[in-house]
């Protein structure tokens, strides 16, 4: 039985997150769908990151299995051409057969996130949806200086969802940058092997506090030692979050 690896780009926003639920669209069920359309299997798709509702990815990785071994161009062209029809705004980038060991999730070594801001007055058109909208003017430098009181092996209960399903909140953070992309945009790069539900979104609403003149960097390290999720700055959207890249 033949094991299929995606490499897949999507725009979240019509999506109520990656994983299959039983009367919204997800973006799981939009791939099963497409391949269920020209295999006539029933198949089940497994992600190394199951993205939130509105999140989106230029670079997530799947697998699934399938009876019959198909040719991994003819799977790029029959999946693409069936989620365009089916007005999708999924993509599969690249298609390869992997070994049977392999596990999208279980697998990987690190995933790539970034987060988008646009920081002017002006309303978002282009990037409506795609970029969190911060109007008021964000100090770079000292939301990358109190960012770096994350990076490394903590606690990170202060940044984790209430319906967090990871047995432990201890993670290692191996990158968190701010930078400044250009005079509006603004990028959070957020590396790690795994993440806790809503974690980056909270790092991200909490630092932009620091950029506003809030906090400070040691207020930052003080909440994450709180272990308390009542010290979690306002989570940020979904809208700017995006995962780039899965290492395995």
């Amino acid at each position: 039985m033949p094991r299929y690896r995606l490499t897949i780009e999507y725009e979240g926003s019509a999506y109520a997150g990656w994983q299959r639920q039983e009367s919204l669209m997800t973006v799981q069920q939009a791939l099963e769908e497409a391949v269920e359309q020209f295999t006539h299997e029933q198949v089940r798709f497994n992600a190394a990151g199951r993205t939130d509702a509105g999140v989106h990815a230029s670079g997530q990785v799947a697998h699934f299995d399938l009876e019959k071994e198909w040719d991994t161009d003819k799977v790029c062209e029959a999946m693409n051409g069936i989620l365009k029809v089916n007005d999708h705004a999924i993509a599969i980038i690249d298609c390869i057969i992997a070994s049977p060991d392999f596990d999208a999730r279980f697998s990987a070594k690190r995933r790539h996130y970034r987060y988008r801001i646009v920081n002017r007055r002006a309303p978002l058109a282009l990037e409506r949806g795609l970029a969190w909208h911060v109007f008021k003017p964000l100090d770079v430098a000292a939301m990358h200086e109190a960012a770096q009181r994350l990076v490394g092996h903590h606690d990170f209960t202060t940044f984790r969802d209430a319906n967090c399903q990871a047995k432990s909140p201890m993670k290692t953070l191996d990158v968190l940058d701010v930078v400044k992309a250009d005079n509006e945009h603004i990028d959070v790069i957020a590396n790690s092997r795994s993440f806790l539900h809503s974690q980056v979104r909270s790092m991200v609403g909490s630092l932009k506090l620091v950029g506003e003149g809030k906090w400070i960097a040691d207020d930052l390290a003080a909440v994450l030692e709180a272990r308390n999720r009542k010290a979690c700055g306002p989570v940020a959207p979904p809208d700017g979050l995006y995962l780039e890249k899965v290492d395995y």
